[in-house]
């Protein structure tokens, strides 16, 4: 017990001092992916054309942007720019409220508002989600459990993941949507007391991801179901998914303004 103990006091604090402290990511972290327009002329398509994912888009008048929804942050997505103007920051800030806002010509994203006072205070510093796997590889669903470990804490944010949607305040949804996933997404969704928040985490859920267009999936979250937050990754760090969640409560901005 002795030896435990010494152990522990030697390794000292292991939580991330996120959202106060520097994140400290290496290097090779792939986090928001950025695009130097200056770079880009008429072979705008052709590049797009070679990259792995819907990630590049080039609009009628030969403009290039990028929609983070689709982006599956692998590295042929910017060495298969020939120009050059695809490349990885190490900027874990990647949700958007609106699904347009995850299109962007440069890489810089609007900032996360928070959800309306009244929903704030219904919520409180107390919010439970039901996760629902709807057909995913589990990349996602492994960084949503990794919230939960020592490092990222999530519950000291008064976050937590519950079993019952009827327990819940809202839905995260990861995955593709698979036709035998579908109806249970919506009995999730209608289980859950309202008010109640939708999250469309990962480019599966956002987009399809890599099954995009595949006759056994949806490619992502229904049409018909309000999304209020959108985290993209595949899968995303678990700061980005903290990192939203805390801007769609307004805890982030506390802090800050603290």
């Amino acid at each position: 017990m002795l030896d435990f103990l010494r152990t522990r006091w030697a390794q000292g604090t292991r939580t991330s001092p996120f959202p106060e402290g520097e994140t400290g990511f290496p290097e090779r972290f792939r986090g928001r992916p950025l695009l130097d327009a200056t770079r880009c002329d008429d072979r705008c398509r052709e590049c797009r054309d070679r990259t792995p994912s819907a990630a590049l888009v080039v609009g009628a008048g030969g403009r290039a942007s990028l929609d983070l929804g689709a982006c599956l942050f692998s590295p042929e997505e910017a060495s298969r720019c020939r120009l050059g103007a695809v490349s990885y920051s190490t900027d874990h800030r990647l949700a958007g409220r609106e699904r347009q806002d995850l299109v962007t010509q440069t890489g810089e994203l609007p900032a996360v508002q928070a959800l309306e006072s009244r929903t704030r205070k219904l919520f409180g510093r107390s919010l439970r989600l039901r996760s629902v796997a709807a057909g995913s590889c589990n990349g996602c669903e492994a960084e949503l459990v990794a919230l939960g470990n020592v490092v990222f804490d999530m519950a000291r944010f008064g976050v937590q993941f519950v079993a019952s949607p009827r327990h819940a305040d809202g839905l995260v949804l990861t995955g593709a949507v698979s036709r035998n996933m579908r109806e249970a997404v919506y009995r999730v969704y209608e289980a859950i007391p309202e008010p109640r928040l939708v999250i469309a985490v990962g480019a599966c859920a956002i987009n399809g991801g890599p099954f995009r267009d595949s006759p056994e999936v949806d490619n992502g979250v229904p049409a018909d179901l309000p999304v209020d937050l959108w985290i993209p990754g595949c899968p995303p760090h678990p700061l980005a998914v903290l990192d939203g969640l805390l801007r769609l409560l307004g805890q982030l901005e506390e802090k800050r303004g603290s």
